[in-house]
C-alpha cells in the first residue's frame, strides 16, 4: 500500500480534492437553487435531479471548459514561446532537450507527429468537448428560467450567440490566463523548495527552467 501511495500521492490527493469540491459545489448549488425555486413557488429538487439539472451540469462544465483551455494553450505556448528567468519557460539560448525526438520518426512521420502532439490535443479535444457540454446544459438552464418568467424559448444553435454563453465563458478564462501568466512571472524571483514547478532555491533570477 505505501508505495502506491508513494507512487501516485499527487493524483491521489488531486482526485480526492476534486471529489471534496464537486460534493461540496453540488450541495451548496443544490441548496442555493432550490431556495430560488421556493421564492418563485416552485417545488424543491431532490439531489439526484439536480446533479442531472442544466444549471448544475452548465456550471460544472463550464468551469472544466476553463481549465482545460488553459493548460492546452499552456502546454502548446510553452513550445513555441519563452520566457527567461521563468521555471515555466525552456531556456531561449538552448531550447532544445534530451530524449525529444522519436528514433522511429522517419519510419512513421505522420503517427510520430500525433504522438509528439498528443498532450496539446488531448487537452484541446477535452477543452471543446467540455466547451460543448457547457453550451448544451447552459441552453437547458436558460431555457428553463425563461419558462419561468415567460420569455420566449431559445434553440440550441440560437443560444450559441447569446451572450449569456459567452459571459460565462470570458469570465472563466480571463481568470486562468492571468493566473498563468501570474506563475510564469513569479516563478523567475520567487522558490518553492522540492517543487518541480520551481528552481531551484539557490538559482539565480535569470537561470531559466526548473
Amino acid at each position: 500500500m505505501k508505495p502506491i501511495m508513494r507512487n501516485n500521492g499527487l493524483t491521489l490527493v488531486l482526485l480526492g480534492m476534486f471529489l471534496f469540491s464537486l460534493a461540496g459545489m453540488a450541495l451548496t448549488g443544490l441548496a442555493s437553487h432550490n431556495e430560488e425555486l421556493i421564492q418563485h413557488g416552485q417545488r424543491a429538487l431532490p439531489f439526484g435531479a439536480y446533479l442531472t439539472s442544466g444549471p448544475f451540469l452548465s456550471a460544472l462544465f463550464e468551469n472544466w471548459e476553463s481549465e482545460f483551455l488553459q493548460m492546452a494553450t499552456y502546454v502548446v505556448l510553452t513550445a513555441m514561446l519563452f520566457q527567461r528567468g521563468s521555471a515555466e519557460s525552456r531556456d531561449p539560448d538552448a531550447p532544445g532537450r534530451e530524449n525529444d525526438d522519436l528514433p522511429w520518426r522517419a519510419r512513421n512521420p505522420k503517427l510520430a507527429w500525433l504522438y509528439e502532439h498528443s498532450l496539446g490535443l488531448a487537452l484541446a479535444v477535452l477543452f471543446i468537448a467540455s466547451f460543448a457540454l457547457h453550451w448544451w446544459f447552459s441552453a437547458i438552464a436558460a431555457n428553463q428560467e425563461a419558462e419561468v418568467h415567460g420569455r420566449e424559448l431559445k434553440t440550441m444553435l440560437g443560444y450559441l450567440a447569446d451572450s449569456q454563453l459567452w459571459f460565462e465563458s470570458f469570465q472563466n478564462w480571463q481568470s486562468e490566463f492571468l493566473s498563468t501568466a501570474v506563475l510564469v512571472v513569479l516563478s523567475i524571483f520567487l522558490r518553492q523548495r522540492g517543487s518541480p514547478e520551481s528552481k531551484p532555491v539557490a538559482a539565480d533570477h535569470s537561470e531559466t527552467g526548473a
